[in-house]
């Protein structure tokens, strides 16, 4: 699997370049599904911001807006209710999975609960392209301080990457990065700090950031 691991989503030339390279087709004949179950595990999001994330392309972080050659809705909490077999071809036909914000942890445990982080080994060519929670969800942590749901046992998530990624940096007045770097302390590991116009490219072990703004590498 390829991943671009954005804090915004598609907010500028540079990273939606990099989404067309890693796509290695125009958008226009890309097949995408859009993942908003993350948006369900945190306490100011709900039936409003989920609709927003599909339809929306500011609240999306132009995911969703992006002119695909179709796009569809993956819920994960539905998965484990319908048989693997029926729903496991949607995933393995679409080209890029768009994993929106809100809880991590929550995101976490339904990708595991409805088998998903089992099939993403074997999606070798597919593209998921994380915004905020999204993109944390891949890492190993993401720090006490950004698990929104009551219900997770730690901070700890997929672990699919070795770094872990401090989100919107300077567009919350919480999110500065003296704030990022106490947090990096925490979290232990190699760590991004990234602001809304910057992302992190994976591929095959590689680690690249795109940015046309603010980033740190945080020990």
């Amino acid at each position: 699997m390829k991943l671009l691991l954005t804090s915004g989503g598609i907010t500028n030339d540079s990273i939606r370049a990099a989404l067309l390279d890693l796509l290695g087709k125009p958008i226009e004949s890309a097949n995408a599904l859009i993942i908003p179950t993350a948006q369900w595990g945190h306490p100011y999001c709900g039936p409003v911001s989920v609709r927003g994330s599909v339809t929306d392309g500011p609240r999306s972080g132009g995911m969703a807006s992006q002119p695909w050659h179709s796009l569809g809705i993956l819920e994960l909490t539905a998965l484990p209710t319908i048989p693997e077999a029926q729903w496991t071809p949607w995933v393995q036909q679409a080209d890029v999975l768009l994993a929106c914000g809100g809880d991590a942890t929550y995101l976490c445990h339904w990708m595991r609960e409805s088998g998903l982080a089992d099939l993403l080994p074997s999606l070798a060519d597919t593209v998921w392209v994380g915004m905020s929670a999204g993109s944390m969800v891949m890492t190993p942590r993401i720090g006490i301080d950004f698990v929104e749901w009551k219900s997770a046992p730690d901070d700890r998530t997929l672990g699919l990457v070795d770094f872990s990624i401090f989100p919107h940096l300077d567009v919350f007045p919480e999110n500065s990065l003296a704030e990022a770097r106490r947090w990096a302390g925490e979290v232990g590991g190699p760590s991004y700090a990234l602001d809304d116009r910057s992302a992190i490219t994976v591929v095959d072990g590689e680690v690249a950031v795109v940015s046309e703004g603010h980033w740190e590498l945080l020990s």
